[in-house]
């Protein structure tokens, strides 16, 4: 039994337990939610999720085995309509492409068998040079391990497989950067191959025969690796470098799930659900700050324990029904955190001890020691979008399991270019193709930091990166680019005028200096930073990615409510963070002038194109590049009248006009419609990126 503290420091509480003495009462809706309810709407509320012991199953035995941190909030059997809905979510699930055939399945087994017998191979001929008896050298061992979707049985056609090369003590992670990478280049079914050794957890990726396949290298501390080697022993850690326990983490947390999960077969296709909901709605992605496939494997999994004998299009449900009322920042375990049984001292997640780890946002923790949150990427923003995301999820389940609509509506891709006003758009490029693969993937495991920057301008309520990049309308003849899209919204101030200098200069800094000390940067890699209205996403987006707009903005609904990135919301559940001055710039920020306030005038700097009326084009555009690298900001005005009338509009307040350096985006968010006014007025005299290499 946990300690009531320790229960109450994690949040345990909201999974419905209450501690009274050492027992643990039976199941109740969460923080009295379901008080606010009429009677008739709390009895079916009830009945629909299990919840007051009086659905099917109530009277089963409950002395059935508690999986995870708590007992189940139901027992309750499924019924013939939930076969049904299985069956159901079975069939929605085809046109997608989630499931594999048996021909490509078996593609995938021929495959992994041919790089298991190449990493053997390879670990032989290693040990032969290193002096080692043949007849010592024969038995070594070495295999590959394979983890992630693949492990799960939840892949889909055309994922790639997330592999792990295990070996003996005497083969060193230089040996399989450097021999193995030689060999792999002589294979004739691998292209796209390309080494990441300075990266967190070092990979080499390649495409084999058609499969994309991503190794990761650890070292066991053991003379040989059988076949039947069992990586879930604590004890394999020992004696390992941090690199190494990472690369077992992967192999290690996904057998432990599958292990805490109470009916694997469920658990898949549930997963599979959720997977292609989360990618359909552009909330799938580790490296940009949403959740990737390990953190909504171990979200399905705890509401597989929660739920243990409801099938799959049941489990789909409660878990919308679970985390849109999750109270984050309480965790997400599987099971009870345990420290290491050998006294191995790696680093866990523990708020109580760690006080970094109170500070995250959207706790899922790993069930394998070392225990590590999976969401450390996680921003205000993206949980914020997340959360609604569950929220809409769960009103769509409800009408599906009601028989008022299909499973193809929960998988409706929303409109995300519909949805704001004003984007930020970065723009990647680099000279050739294996250049701008790495570039890419370079600047896309940054753009979250950037996020951050935006997140902590008090005028910014929420910037929304859309995961999917998009190739440039008009081939280049020096190189090729992808795009990423930053929806922004603005707290609703008359005349706002927000200077994002900064926050932009420091984002292209990071990823230049990173490319600089990865010795990656070369000729022709660049990143530009725009700004676009709506309207003239159509210079950007293909023409089957049309930028309508919604009945009903994204920003007034959010805005109707509460801002999703207010004070209250930013510092929810720190104890220690103290409210943000609504009035000044955050004292964290190296930045120390605060934007010019409503009803500045600030006049054109000389020399600065105007569009004509009619054209709706770019009124200026400021842009400092060099031979590796370019930042450029566009100003877009919606015509010359528009922009005479909202200067005249600034000056006639009268207010002094203060120079100020940088560029700045001003708007006036009077009127909710296109015609509000946000526009980039670059100074004449900025400070712009310089190269420091």
């Amino acid at each position: 039994m946990l300690p009531c503290s320790f229960a109450a420091f994690y949040g345990y509480d909201f999974v419905h337990i209450i501690i009274l003495n050492g027992r643990m009462t039976s199941p109740s809706v969460g923080s009295g939610w379901s008080n606010f309810l009429p009677t008739s709407d709390k009895e079916k509320e009830q009945h629909r999720h299990g919840v007051g012991g009086t659905g099917e199953g109530s009277s089963q035995n409950q002395s059935q085995k508690t999986m995870g941190m708590t007992s189940a909030i139901s027992l309750a059997l499924p019924k013939q309509s939930d076969h049904q809905r299985t069956k159901d979510l079975e069939e929605g699930l085809a046109p997608f492409a989630v499931f594999e055939s048996d021909e490509e399945l078996n593609h995938r087994m021929e495959v992994l068998s041919k790089i298991n017998t190449l990493v053997k191979q390879w670990i032989k001929d290693v040990s032969l040079n290193k002096n080692m008896p043949p007849s010592v050298a024969e038995n070594v061992g070495g295999k590959i391990f394979t983890f992630g979707s693949y492990r799960l049985g939840v892949h889909t056609k055309g994922a790639d497989i997330d592999t792990l090369c295990v070996a003996p003590r005497h083969i060193e992670r230089l040996d399989f950067f450097s021999s193995f990478y030689d060999l792999l280049k002589l294979q004739p079914e691998v292209s796209e191959l390309r080494a990441v050794e300075e990266a967190f957890v070092p990979v080499i990726k390649m495409n084999f025969d058609g499969i994309e396949l991503d190794m990761l290298f650890a070292r066991l501390a053991l003379k040989e690796v059988p076949n039947d080697q069992d990586l879930r022993d604590e004890s394999l850690l020992k004696n390992l470098d941090a690199k190494c326990v990472r690369s077992l983490n992967g192999c290690r947390v996904t057998d432990e799930i599958l292990h805490l999960v109470p009916n694997i077969e469920n658990f898949r296709l549930a997963l599979r659900a959720i997977k292609l909901w989360a990618k359909k709605h552009g909330i799938y992605s580790n490296a940009l700050g949403y959740l990737g496939g390990v953190s909504w494997a171990m979200l399905v999994a705890r509401t597989s324990q929660l739920y243990p004998n409801a099938v799959a299009a049941t489990l789909v449900l409660k878990f919308f029904y679970v985390f849109s009322k999750w109270e984050w920042p309480s965790p997400v375990l599987l099971k009870p955190p345990e420290d290491s049984k050998l006294g191995l001292g790696f680093l866990v997640w523990d708020p109580r001890v760690n006080p970094s780890d109170r500070f995250h946002l959207m706790p899922i923790i790993t069930p394998a020691y070392p225990q590590q949150n999976s969401t450390f990427n996680v921003s205000y923003s993206t949980r914020a979008i997340m959360v609604d995301e569950f929220k809409q999820g769960l009103e769509i389940t409800e009408e599906i399991m009601d028989g008022k609509a299909p499973w193809s509506k929960l998988f409706e891709p929303p409109n995300f270019f519909g949805k704001y006003k004003h984007f930020i758009v970065l723009i990647a490029g680099a000279s050739n193709k294996k250049d701008h693969l790495e570039w890419c993937g370079l600047v896309e495991s940054k753009i979250r930091l950037l996020i951050s920057n935006l997140e902590r301008n008090q005028y910014i309520t929420l910037a929304h990166v859309n995961p999917e990049s998009y190739p440039s309308l008009q081939p280049l003849p020096d190189g090729e680019v992808s795009l990423w899209f930053i929806g922004l919204q603005f707290a609703k101030t008359e005349n706002l005028n927000v200077d994002l200098t900064y926050d932009i200069q420091s984002f292209t800094e990071i990823v230049h200096r990173q490319a600089v000390s990865i010795k990656m940067l070369k000729e022709g890699m660049r990143i530009e930073a725009k700004h676009v209205k709506r309207k003239q996403l159509t210079t950007y987006l293909p023409a089957h990615v049309p930028p309508r707009k919604k009945r009903e903005s994204y920003d007034n609904k959010v805005n109707s409510s509460s801002s999703p990135l207010s004070s209250e919301s930013r510092n929810h559940g720190h104890a220690n963070s103290k409210p943000e001055n609504s009035h000044s710039r955050s004292q964290n920020s190296p930045r120390s002038e605060t934007p010019p306030m409503s009803g500045e005038c600030i006049p054109p700097p000389n020399g600065i194109p105007v569009s004509d009326h009619s054209s709706g084009s770019t009124s200026s555009e400021f842009s400092t590049a060099s031979n590796l690298s370019s930042v450029q900001s566009s100003s877009v005005v919606d015509g010359l009248g528009v922009a005479q009338r909202l200067r005249k509009r600034a000056c006639d307040a009268e207010v002094d006009h203060t120079s100020k350096r940088g560029k700045t985006l001003e708007m006036d968010s009077e009127s909710t419609n296109d015609t509000g006014m946000f526009s980039l007025v670059p100074e004449a005299r900025v400070p712009f990126f310089r190269e420091r290499f």
